[in-house]
């Protein structure tokens, strides 16, 4: 094996992404290498670049959806083996919290966010926790596999964790992008009955009823909140899902939940959200829930949906690039060139 490789790193200083050789990483106890077939551009990697997120190293390897092969183990590592195919976690257990000291790590208090708090996979090679490992059936592409790191896992866990969806519950779902998409296609796979799309671009609308949106709906309409009531036949949301995360579209959102909805805000950006008075929100018995992230179990799951041919995301593999052109690909993402659903880098 070579002792460098390529890697895409943010420097903070300059707020730039620059493609360079670099050391091969040596796994540490209880780690491994894994050598990376893809990882995706997510709009988490673009808000490090933008300054939406701020740095919290001087320089970093972007990139936390990834999957690849095992290429070494670091001391004490068991039950993996040189060659296995994985999926790891994007984040890792900071061993030192109250929880990880009684040994739940799964509940870790100061998870280090992997391409943030740790390097990421936008590179040749990476070092994972071999706990946070999620093997890929033999019958799932690589491709596929890498997106369950986040851009899946994420609406996985809004939908069934945060949301608590449940059989016949009435969904909307504000941005269908590359996360809204998903939520699209895991609230249906729960039972979620009817699930009305808003967006903007009539395209990305058309596509959420192609992958199980039953209404779509230009979020600019000002009659909205009458055509939900109309859809929904008077009933309005159970649970609505902001995964833009602009004011606008979270005080949509809450406007046409039904008495007793849920609004659970998956999206992220700078902009300020308001309830309205607290005397109105006390009365509506809204909730309001934020969500970030999964469980590494949500993984194995999403994993074994696929394999099973249970859940299709093969349409959300919009564009792959080279390490090389993953400037290209950051670009397309920001402006959203062809309307992709996730962008993946191959090293």
């Amino acid at each position: 094996m070579a002792e460098t490789m390529r890697a895409a790193r943010f420097h903070a200083d300059s707020k730039k992404t620059v493609v360079e050789d670099v050391p091969i990483p040596e796994p540490g106890p209880g780690e491994v290498l894994v050598k990376v077939e893809y990882c995706g551009i997510c709009h988490s990697d673009l808000s490090l670049i933008n300054g939406t997120f701020p740095a919290m190293l001087p320089v970093v390897t972007q990139g936390h959806e990834s999957s690849g092969t095992i290429a070494g183990l670091g001391a004490g590592v068991s039950g993996w083996a040189v060659g296995d195919r994985v999926i790891p976690s994007a984040g890792k257990a900071c061993l030192r919290c109250r929880n990880c000291r009684r040994g739940d790590l799964t509940n870790c208090l100061n998870i280090q966010l992997m391409a943030f708090a740790y390097d990421g996979a936008w590179a040749e090679y990476t070092v994972a926790q071999a706990g946070g490992l999620t093997r890929i059936p033999d019958n799932v592409p690589f491709d596929q596999a890498a997106i369950l790191a986040d851009a899946v896992s994420t609406p996985y866990g809004a939908v069934v964790r945060t949301g608590e969806v449940r059989v016949g519950e009435v969904v909307g779902v504000w941005g269908v992008g590359g996360i809204g998409t998903h939520i699209v296609q895991l609230a249906r796979l729960v039972g979620a009955v009817p699930i009305l799309a808003f967006d903007i671009n009539p395209v990305v609308l058309q596509r959420a009823i192609e992958l199980g949106a039953d209404y779509a709906f230009d979020s600019r309409d000002p009659d909205l909140r009458a055509k939900v009531a109309e859809a929904t036949g008077g009933k309005m949301l159970d649970v609505a899902f902001d995964s833009a995360g602009l004011a606008v579209t979270f005080s949509q959102a809450l406007d046409c939940l039904a008495v007793g909805g849920r609004l659970i805000v998956v999206g992220l950006s700078d902009q300020e959200a308001l309830l309205g008075t607290t005397t109105a929100f006390g009365l509506s018995k809204k909730q309001v829930k934020g969500h970030l992230g999964y469980k590494n179990v949500d993984i194995e799951t999403l994993a074994e949906l696929l394999s099973r041919g249970r859940l299709d995301v093969s349409r959300s593999i919009s564009e792959i690039v080279s390490l090389e052109d993953v400037l290209v690909g950051i670009e397309k993402l920001d402006k959203h060139e062809g309307d992709p659903i996730r962008i993946l880098v191959r090293p």
